[in-house]
This record gives C-alpha cells, structure tokens and sequence, in this order.
C-alpha cells in the first residue's frame, strides 16, 4: 500500500480487521505446562466450550488434543482466584479439581474418578496448589462451614481412593507450597494470617512429620513485615525460598542461618494471587534457572555457589513464568510485545525457543498491532512508569490537526503488574484510531517493595494520581487528545476507574469491569482471601470507618459529570454485583448517562465467548458516543439518561 492509498479518517472510525469475535475465539489463555512421557500438558481456558478449563496436549501434525474431555473443568475455588488445581504424574495420571463440585478426581482412563468425598454442601471443601507425593496426592484444603467459619490446612489424598483423607498441618489462616523434605522426615510451607496478604508478611515453617502429621513447627524467615515465597528443599537441613527483606524478592539460603545466594535491585519473584506460582526452578546440574522483573521480566542462570547471574537471551519476551524443566530444556509461559503470549520449551544448550502452544489461534497482520512504547511519567513527586500503544492500521491516518482519544488501563490487584504485551484487546481499540495506555500506578509490583508499598493507606489517592498522570502527560506531549480521555479498569482497576471519575476532571468517560464502588459493605461481601486487604490500603476498622466512607466512589457520586459503563459477573463472589447495583442506583438518582450490563454465569473476569463479544462491543460504542466517533459495523448500545427516568 502506498502513501496515497492511506484514507484520512476521523480516530475511532477506522475500519478494522480485529472484532470482538476475534478476541473470544481465537483467544485461549494457556498456563501450567508438565512434562509426561514424551509429550508436553498444559491447561488451557476454553470460552467456546463455555469457559471451562481443560488439560490438553500436542497430538498429530502438533494439533491440541484433550487429555480431559468436555465437560470436564479443572478449576479450584480455594481463595476463590485458585491456582495449582491439576498435577499429572511421569505415567500420565491426572488428577485435577473439578470446578462444579470442587472434589478432586484421578483420570487414567477414559473417565475420572472422584478421588475425595462429596462435601456437606456443595463446593464447599476445596483442594488447590496439587502435588503427587508417593502414592498420595497433597493439596491445600478450604473448608467452609454451614456457619460461614473457613479453616484450611494442608492435606494427603490416597490416590488409589483407598484411605482416609489425612490433616497434615493447619494451625494458620492461609496456608501455600507444601514441601516434604527428601527424606520425608519433615515438611515445609508459607503461612500468614489476617489482615496481611501475602506479598505483605508471611512465614516459612518447617515440622518434624511423625505418622505423616507435622508436630510443632519452627519458623526459619518472615514476618509481618516480610514476604516469603517459594520454599525449595536444597537437602534435609536447608532450603531455598524468596524474600523481600532487602526490599526487592531474592533468593536466599535458609537454615541455621539466612544468605542471600545473589542480592539485587530487581524481583526475583511476584504477587502469589493463586496457588503454585513459581519464580524459580532448580536444574539438573544445581543451578537456579530463575526470572527476575524490573518492569520486565529477565530470564537468568543463578550459581548457588557463586552468586553468579548469567542472563539468558530470549529476544522480544517481556513476561515469563517458569514452567518444569527436564533434561535441559524448561516450559515458559511467556510473550512479549510482539510475541503472542502461550506456552514455550526453551533449549537451554543452544537457545532455541520452541512454541509448544500460544494463547491465540490466529494474529491479524502486524502492521495492524500497535507498537508498545514504553513511558515514564512524573507527577505528584515520583515516578509512574506505562506502556503506551499508539493507534495503528495501515490503511488509516487521523484527520489533519486531530488528535486521537486515549483509553487508560487499570491492571487489577491492586498488587499486580503489567509489560508490554502483545494484547489483542489493545489492538481491537488501537487498529480503529483509538489509544491504549496500560498503568503501573504505584502500588504495582515488580518495581520493588517501596514502589509496592506506595499505595498503603493511600488506595483511590495515588492510583488514581498516578494514571492521571499518565495520561495527562501523553495529552501535555501531543499523543492524545485531552478532552478524548477514557478510563478502563475491572476488579481493583474497577475501583479506580469509579474514584478517577468522581474525583476528577481528566477523563470524559469510563468503564468499569466488575470494580468496587463501597468498601463497608464489600469488606462484608467479599471473600475471606481479601476480606482484609483493605487494612492495608486503606485502614483497619473500626478506626478508619471515615476514610472508608471518604474513599468510596459511591459517596462521591455528587463529582461525577461523565457517562459511565458498569460491566458485572452475577456469580462474582469477589466483587458481588451488589456493588455495581448500588453504584447505578446513584448515577440514576443523580441522572447520570450510564449502562449496566448484568451477565449470568459469569463470575470475576469473564470466559464466555458471548460475554467477551458483547462487553468489548459494548465499551466500544460507549466510547463512540462519548467521545465523538462512529466506530463501523458495532451494535449501538442503549445508554440510560435522565430524560428516560
């Protein structure tokens, strides 16, 4: 295509190859990874097939073939974000937690069978973080009472369903990794307790095991005021495992005494929002194949002898999670700014990156894919670091003298991160003349502990300060155009989309996925996993019931000026739809445009192919009439004004 051949449109009216139906049918996030036999498994979300989680594996020509059939879901419930919710052994036997009962089964045949009684109540005992030990299957456990009481521990399972299930260790509120020592004399794992979470302070303790039950325990590092992750049996006596002691996550030596094996400006590990997370794994030939983040991540060889760090090159990654290694080789769920995210085997002798199987099905062409630039800001006396992607499509320009509309994204958490990705959802806004800047407010991780610890006691203050700095400075540069700002977030970034809108003037619109409007009632509502991460946000109560009251985008309805979209699961257990409800109560009363979509059987992040479909067409149009522009072939959605009451 020629120069004379690239149409002058207006931004937000370009015609682009990327719909929504792209994003939900192409798209499948792919994690885990295991060696079996010859073959590589994974887990792969399947919004098709009703969003369900199935295990697969190469089959003929490399095509995915289910190792767990429909209708078959393995997906845990324990913390309600789960993680660890399937193991295979060497022989290929699958055991997974079933998501529409939560007990666990074994498949080595054509049907599983339950491995785990039926519970009281439905879903009401939950088993995560899964490991085969001999011939038993450990997990943490989550037991919720008739009463609403939820104990967990960590427990053994027979695996030939034989025997009763056996307590090995409680004693603590969360429970994560449970280790057994080589010789199986003891057991090791992280613990913490209300109100921290656990990239605040949690412990490594280790027990004696005697009839397969840990006995009192020692705890060897951590705290209130440290994060511990990862433990690692070196031998019988000491063990590896992470520590932001220092202020950033390294690795240290723990026994008798406690070593830092490589100190570093940079974290070797990250948030654990879900069970069996690994930053780190030990090769055959002793050293620690690990990643480390500053903003991106960084695949290194670490000599636990020397402390030597030797980067490992694997151009255009931005984002690695380290996977089984075998012979060798490693499994990385990994992507980058060009590079679609999925599943990868590394060659460690000679470098080679293999793609075993990608999150997407197809890419539109790439001159259709935005470039991702990254920025960094400064406002109210720090730094706040983004990645920005500027509208792209070959066939487009903007018109003479405009300036294109930005939409500011808000990553969830609020203790979580984002890098430069190749994200299709950015590239459905970008590819029709619309910006994307993704935030590392301050709050996020990978930047250290202090840049972490920024948003304590100051959450709907600094994240929302730090975006709109963001944004701004790409207005104040020429990027964007300041009165076409949008906001965008779900979970956490929902609460920051509503407290940005009603506490500012910086954005004409926003969208809110599932976000928090209220913090009295959610802290009530929500599930014990972050019942009290708001003690450190914001404050414990009773003491910060007013800042409580002050903070909340609901109470401060009386600043909104703007459209707002509300998007909301009907099963979210996270962020209840009571939420959204009350939020729409009050732009009603004070006749504020707005749309509520409300979506059945969907809980806290959609995964149905009908609900992705709708809900990005539906920010799209929203977009399109708040902001000035006719997005083509996208169905108008009905917005609520105060003429309609």
């Amino acid at each position: 295509m020629t120069p004379s051949d690239v149409i002058a449109a207006p931004y937000g009216s370009w015609i682009s190859p990327i719909g929504a139906a792209d994003l939900a049918a192409s798209g499948h996030p792919v994690e885990g990874g295991a060696y079996v036999g010859d073959d590589i498994w994974w887990a792969e979300l399947r919004p098709t097939e009703g969003g369900r989680t199935s295990i697969r594996r190469s089959g003929l020509d490399r095509q995915p073939v289910d190792v767990l059939p429909a209708p078959w879901n393995a997906r845990t419930r324990v913390h309600e974000y789960g993680g660890g919710s399937w193991t295979v052994s060497g022989a290929g036997r699958l055991i997974f937690s079933e998501f529409s009962d939560q007990r666990l089964y074994l498949l080595e045949g054509a049907t599983p069978r339950a491995l785990t009684p039926e519970p009281p109540r439905p879903a009401s005992i939950r088993y995560g973080d899964l490991q085969i030990v001999g011939d038993e299957v450990w997990a943490v456990r989550e037991s919720h009472a008739e009463d609403g009481t939820i104990t967990r521990d960590i427990c053994a399972v027979p695996l030939d369903g034989s025997g009763s299930i056996r307590s090995i260790v409680g004693g603590s509120d969360f429970l994560s990794s449970p280790r057994p020592s080589p010789d199986g004399t003891k057991v090791a794992w992280i613990a913490w307790n209300h109100p921290q979470m656990p990239w605040d302070g949690t412990e490594l303790r280790v027990a004696q095991l005697k009839d397969g039950v840990a006995q009192d325990y020692t705890s060897l590092i951590g705290g209130v005021d440290e994060s511990v992750l990862q433990p690692q049996w070196i031998d019988n006596e000491e063990l590896y495992a992470i520590s932001d002691r220092s202020g950033w996550w390294n690795i240290y030596r723990v026994g008798d005494k406690i070593t830092p094996i490589h100190t570093a400006e940079a974290d070797f590990g990250g948030p654990p929002w879900r069970l069996g997370a690994r930053w780190y794994v030990q090769l055959d030939d002793g050293q620690l194949l690990s990643t480390r983040t500053v903003g991106t991540d960084t695949l290194a060889l670490l000599d636990p002898t020397s402390g030597e760090l030797r980067d490992i090159e694997t151009p255009g990654i931005t984002s690695i999670g380290i996977g089984q290694a075998r012979g060798g080789k490693v499994l990385l769920v990994s992507g980058g700014a060009k590079l679609a995210g999925g599943l990868r085997e590394l060659n460690l002798g000679t470098g080679e990156l293999a793609e075993v199987r990608l999150s997407v099905e197809a890419l539109p062409e790439s001159a259709y894919l935005p470039e991702a630039r990254a920025v960094t800001a400064h406002g109210h006396g720090r730094e706040v670091h983004s990645v920005a992607y500027a509208p792209r499509n070959p066939r487009y320009r903007g018109l003479d003298g405009e300036l294109p509309p930005y939409v500011a994204f808000v990553h969830g958490g609020p203790t979580s991160h984002v890098a430069p990705a190749l994200n299709l959802v950015y590239a459905y806004f970008t590819s029709r003349g619309i910006g994307v800047v993704d935030v590392n407010y301050g709050g996020s991780t990978g930047y250290g502990r202090e840049y972490r610890n920024r948003l304590r006691g100051q959450w709907g203050v600094v994240d929302v300060q730090d975006v709109v700095t963001a944004v701004t400075g790409l207005a104040e540069q020429g990027f964007a155009d300041p009165d076409r700002l949008a906001i965008e977030g779900g979970s956490a970034g929902g609460w920051t989309v509503l407290a940005a809108l009603t506490t500012s003037d910086v954005f004409a619109c926003g969208a809110s996925y599932f976000g928090v409007a209220e913090l009295e009632g959610f802290v009530k509502e929500t599930h014990d996993f972050e019942s009290r991460y708001i003690d450190g946000l914001i404050g414990p109560l009773p003491e910060s019931a007013d800042l409580y009251a002050e903070r909340a985008p609901l109470n401060n309805v009386d600043g909104l000026n703007c459209p707002v979209l509300l998007l909301q699961g009907l099963d979210d257990p996270i962020v209840p739809p009571s939420q959204a409800e009350r939020f729409q109560a009050a732009m009603v009363a004070k006749g504020i445009p707005h749309a509520y979509l409300a979506y059945e059987g969907e809980s806290h992040g959609f995964r149905k192919q009908s609900t992705i479909i709708s809900s990005r067409n539906a920010e799209l149009s929203f977009y399109g009439q708040v902001l000035g522009f006719t997005p083509p072939a996208i169905p108008t959605l009905e917005l609520w004004r105060p003429e309609e009451a």
